[in-house]
């Protein structure tokens, strides 16, 4: 495909992705996690945004090493091979980005309803209104719309949707830390620790809070996904990379901490599970109740714009396996229409399996419109495809980075050992805290679906590849 992209979306889309409905979302989950504690809630931030550091500053090295077609799928060919490669690919496809794109979808028409005074979700009863699930899959079919008949136009959005969703952040981050320290509502918030209303967080509530704000910093590896499309992808790519981590890291921390402006620590933590009045809460305190309530409008395009920005990525999945001849029907998947110069029937399927598992997000995790409800209680089954899923990614990456120590004998020993020891050390943490966090039967029942996934992909590859090459 053409050299379409330059410098500015590929930061764009690196900050895109990562900032959206994560923040809004997890950060009233983090804060409930941590049982109020502010310090611990900003040490979730900081504990992760390190480990997005360390894993970005890996991949822009490989970034500048490597430029074929799909980023972290170049990377895991070179580590151990094609076979490996497709695997990553595959689940990145299946699995991975679409689950990310289907929370972002219900997320997004979670937001928009906000606005109409409309609750999404009732965990209480465990219903969920049929009116955000259609909003959700509105959402989503719109946009991979918008990405078959015009990669353009996507791309620009994703430029103009990060520059958007950065305003609510940087004025609530800005104006509710000095608010707070004014006014004396973030010692109220920091004191409470001390009162005999705190309950000591366990070792298990700070691992989940540490996995549960993993998704709002995560897809900033979606970024290599546009690599061939990158100009001058070998220099862009690192430092799309390594700065977009970087501004994200300093914004989450000034927006947790921009919470304590609310000053009622009950009134943080009660917006479990997802935090989604959290934000017309702080605003409304700061700035009144109209602006609380058009601060959902940018946080819907937030949310919208993490989500084109997955869309992209997952539009290009099937294109970057048929590229290297991998997957079903190679020929046909990687063709690219002359008009657009874009991939179409990639981008068909990937919308397929985003399809798949927006339904069983609202099905299976949320329960369902009273119609699944118990389902949701059966662990093996009722994980969170969002959070499960990226850790299992960034397990996946651990090949990647011994594969840079053990071959890439031209770079002094920092570049070679330390940095990618690092970011080894942070993978396994990650996995130690989602076992730690959510249990044995949590994690145990994703890898089976892993595993039914991967074996499909593989059957695919070896009879339906060699169906359509006969």
């Amino acid at each position: 495909m053409e050299k379409r992209y330059g410098l500015p979306t590929a930061i764009g889309m690196v900050i895109g992705i990562v900032i959206g409905s994560g923040v809004f979302i997890k950060g009233g989950k983090v804060l409930n996690l941590t049982n109020g504690n502010l310090v611990q809630g900003i040490a979730v931030v900081g504990i992760v945004g390190l480990i997005c550091i360390i894993c970005s500053l890996v991949f822009a090295e490989l970034g500048s090493r490597y430029e074929k077609v799909n980023g972290v799928v170049d990377y895991a060919e070179v580590a151990l091979g094609p076979k490996y490669a497709y695997g990553v690919g595959w689940f990145m496809l299946t699995m991975y980005t679409p689950g990310l794109v289907a929370m972002l979808a219900f997320f997004s028409a979670m937001m928009f309803l906000q606005l109409f005074g409309i609750s999404a979700v009732d965990f209480s009863t465990g219903s969920v209104n049929f009116v955000a699930i259609g909003v959700g899959a509105g959402f989503m079919m719109i946009d991979y719309g918008i990405n078959i008949l015009s990669p353009r136009i996507a791309g620009k959005l994703q430029v103009s949707m990060t520059v958007i969703k950065l305003i609510p952040l940087i004025l609530m981050g800005v104006v509710g830390t000095i608010a707070g320290l004014v006014n004396g509502t973030t010692l109220q918030v920091l004191n409470y620790v001390n009162t005999a209303e705190y309950v000591p967080v366990d070792g298990a509530g700070f691992f989940k809070a540490i996995v549960g704000f993993a998704f709002a910093y995560e897809g900033w590896i979606l970024a290599t996904s546009i690599n061939q499309e990158l100009k001058d992808a070998k220099k862009n790519l690192p430092i799309a990379l390594v700065g977009g981590a970087a501004v994200t890291i300093i914004i989450y921390a000034l927006y947790i901490w921009a919470m304590s402006s609310v000053g009622d620590v009950k009134t943080i933590t009660s917006t479990w599970p997802f935090g989604e009045t959290l934000p017309r809460i702080a605003f409304s305190n700061l700035f009144g109740n109209v602006i609380g309530t058009i601060v959902y409008v940018f946080i819907t395009i937030s949310c919208l714009g993490t989500m084109n920005g997955l869309v992209m990525a997952n539009c290009r999945g099937l294109y970057a396996l048929s590229a290297r001849k991998m997957g079903p029907a190679p020929k046909f998947f990687g063709d690219v229409d002359p008009q657009n110069g874009f991939s179409i029937k990639s981008a068909v399927f990937g919308m397929m399996t985003c399809g798949f598992w927006y339904a069983w997000t609202v099905m299976m995790w949320m329960g369902g419109p009273g119609l699944f409800g118990s389902v949701h209680n059966i662990e093996w089954l009722a994980w969170e495809p969002d959070e499960i899923g990226i850790i299992c990614l960034y397990v996946m990456y651990i090949p990647m980075m011994i594969g840079l120590m053990a071959k890439a004998k031209d770079l002094n020993p920092i570049r070679r050992f330390v940095l990618p020891g690092l970011g080894l050390i942070c993978c396994l943490f990650f996995a130690y805290a989602i076992w730690a966090g959510y249990g044995a039967k949590q994690c145990i029942g994703y890898l089976i679906v892993f595993a039914i996934f991967e074996a499909a992909g593989m059957l695919a590859n070896k009879y339906l590849n060699r169906a359509e090459i006969g």
